[in-house]
């Protein structure tokens, strides 16, 4: 099967102009006031009426002639004679003249003859007459016909979303239902072999149906109608049905997957033949979401291939599909919400295509920092932890750090009670949920984490890191790097093993069995603690046999086979693509596996000065100065610290 090149990529603007052509407006239908919600009014709307439609008090008091006030004071009082009541939806009946004052409710009309209202916080009631203790002027806690809303006045334009506001403005023009937009039925296919739905059993090589559930959800943010479809396999006729039976009964299709350049990747063979027209746009200049595919069938409908990877089928929605149903609805392009901020660490091109990073916005003394995430296509928590996400233009090989970078937000973004930037571990989750404390988390390892306290822009920073000269932890990097602005606080001892399948099938007694031809391991990445913690190891073991570190290394298979998280080790083995990972025991035992103890490591808290004062911070010391040791305490290959909660180094020490 011949693979499929990308010969004519197009820009994100050029594809949405070669789309917009055949884009269809949805036809209008009318939509009672609570079914309105969210939909997109089709017509302008005048109003039939004034609002308020009578003038009204706007305060409880008396309905007076201002000019019977005027002088009036406390020790000087003008007195009215009271000659009725108006209660609010009462007939505005009688009439005030001269030297007369009428009670009247808040949102009552106001009688013929008066020109104000004094509030009855001025006033005093004796024998029939009022006492009024403050001049008011013409006007004067009044709302009159038509301040508000003028009868003939253009309300509402068309193509206005309507939100809690605009339903509010129609219902005071005494309008039960609008012209608005149908939403735009939209059917969602996922292709793949390798996928399951959510709520199955994942067997080998599969994964569980993401794309389903992001598009689906982004649809009904954007007023769509999604119908999923299903899961539909790696076959050309079975993607053909699909497709055809869905552009049928549909105004936009949606596929996921398939759209690359490999083997298995049929859905741009069947997206050919559904034109004339056919395919109109074939790749994007764009990195997440290159294998982009827009085509269009013989009856006008559009169908969108979207990538695969869960965050480049998300990334591709936010800039060709929501483009496409607003123009289906008359919503208009939307300029999103963009912030300054200044980048935390240098990230690279795409080397000729237009990247989207995304990145967790901080806010330090220093002003708004972007902290770039994962890129990989496949990462679905790095869009969910995104606040938004940058662009790098074609022509920029890389963005340096520090740089000042324009970030377009995914929703309103919230500052977060604190900033927890390091070393990722699962019983630091837990103690921050204990603490009842609302973090931000970014997790960029230890090494990471000390220079994001140095800098001043995380409050804490879990860390871990094995000094093997002196053989402790931590302090002689923070010595070493000249923290000033910072305290280590003392957190826990994680267990660090080898794990292997149950039962030990290979034997594996200790460091030395790694050097085994049969044996294969998968590794912690460079940087990590836990791989800090190996080498250390491995150093001991050259020494012994006689050889270098880097012999004793290239003798390992898998050595170079680096996991990027404890439990991606355990899975590794747990698979059995590797025999034997390093990592920390609640990972072997949450895959069922055994394993050997090979150190306790040390997991402590370097704390920013600065940050002492703020109250999630003192919630999150109290706790683990407290309770937080009982959580440690469950977990299995944990053991909380004598002195777990107190500052052990700061300084100066």
């Amino acid at each position: 099967m011949k693979r499929v090149i990308f010969h004519e990529l197009k820009r994100v603007d050029e594809a949405l102009k070669a789309i917009a052509g055949y884009v269809r407006t949805m036809p209008v239908e009318r939509a009672g006031l609570l079914a309105a919600y969210g939909r997109v009014l089709a017509e302008d709307v005048y109003a039939p009426i004034d609002v308020p439609p009578f003038d009204r008090a706007t305060m409880d008091g008396f309905a007076v002639r201002a000019e019977d006030t005027y002088g009036a004071h406390d020790e000087s009082p003008r007195v009215l004679r009271l000659v009725g009541a108006v209660d609010a939806g009462d007939e505005a009946a009688g009439e005030v003249n001269p030297g007369e004052a009428v009670e009247v409710a808040t949102g009552a009309p106001l009688p013929r003859g008066a020109d104000a209202v004094v509030m009855v916080e001025y006033t005093s009631t004796r024998n029939g007459h009022v006492y009024v203790y403050r001049s008011v002027v013409p006007g004067e806690n009044v709302l009159h016909t038509g301040s508000d809303i003028m009868l003939g006045e253009l309300v509402l334009r068309r193509c206005t979303v309507l939100g809690p506001r605009e339903i509010g403005v129609l219902a005071a023009l005494g309008m039960d239902a609008v012209p608005v937009y149908r939403p735009p039925r939209v059917a969602v296919i996922s292709t793949g072999n390798e996928l399951v739905p959510p709520g199955q059993r994942l067997g080998p090589g599969k994964v569980y149906d993401i794309n389903a559930y992001t598009i689906s959800s982004s649809l009904m943010s954007l007023g769509a109608e999604p119908h999923y479809l299903g899961i539909v396999r790696d076959d050309e006729e079975e993607i053909r049905r699909a497709v055809d039976g869905a552009a049928s009964s549909h105004d936009l299709v949606l596929l996921s997957g398939g759209t690359s350049a490999g083997l298995a990747d049929l859905t741009y063979r069947v997206l050919e033949e559904l034109g004339p027209p056919g395919i109109i746009v074939h790749g994007l200049k764009v990195k997440p979401g290159k294998p982009t595919v827009v085509s269009v069938t013989r009856g006008g409908t559009l169908v969108v291939g979207l990538p695969g990877y869960p965050s480049s089928a998300l990334v591709i929605f936010h800039l060709v599909v929501a483009p496409i149903l607003r123009m289906m609805t008359c919503r208009g392009p939307e300029k999103e919400a963009e912030v300054e901020a200044v980048l935390a660490s240098r990230i690279e091109g795409g080397r000729g295509r237009r990247t989207l990073y995304p990145v967790s916005l901080v806010e330090t003394p220093r002003g708004l920092m972007a902290y770039p995430l994962s890129a990989e296509s496949g990462a679905i928590t790095t869009v969910a932890r995104a606040d938004g996400y940058l662009e790098i233009h074609e022509n920029v090989e890389y963005l340096e750090e520090g740089e000042k970078v324009s970030v377009r937000l995914f929703s309103g973004y919230r500052p977060a009670e604190m900033h927890v930037i390091g070393s990722h571990d699962i019983a630091l989750d837990r103690i921050l949920v204990g603490a009842g404390v609302a973090a931000k988390t970014i997790n960029v390892g230890s090494f990471g984490g000390l220079e994001a306290v140095r800098r001043g822009d995380a409050d804490i920073a879990g860390i871990h890191l094995l000094d093997e000269e002196t053989g402790t932890y931590n302090v002689p990097f923070l010595e070493g790097r000249g923290i000033r602005n910072a305290v280590l606080v003392g957190g826990y001892l994680r267990e660090q093993v080898l794990m292997f399948p149950r039962g030990n099938p290979k034997g594996i007694s200790g460091i030395r069995d790694l050097l085994r031809g049969d044996i294969i391991i998968v590794n912690r990445q460079r940087g990590t603690g836990t791989r800090m913690l190996l080498d250390s190891h491995l150093r001991r073991l050259a020494r012994e046999i006689g050889v270098t570190f880097e012999e004793l290394t290239g003798r390992i298979r898998g050595y170079w086979s680096e996991a990027k998280t404890h439990t991606a080790v355990a899975a590794a083995v747990a698979q059995g693509r590797a025999d034997v990972g390093v990592g920390i025991r609640y990972a072997a035992d949450m895959y069922g596996l055994d394993h050997i103890t090979i150190g306790w490591e040390r997991y402590d808290f370097l704390v920013n000065t600065a940050s002492l004062n703020r109250p999630a911070l003192a919630r999150f010391l109290e706790y683990l100065r407290g309770g937080a040791r009982d959580v440690i305490a469950d977990l299995p290959g944990y053991r909380p610290l004598d002195d777990m909660g107190a500052i052990v180094w700061e300084p100066g020490m």
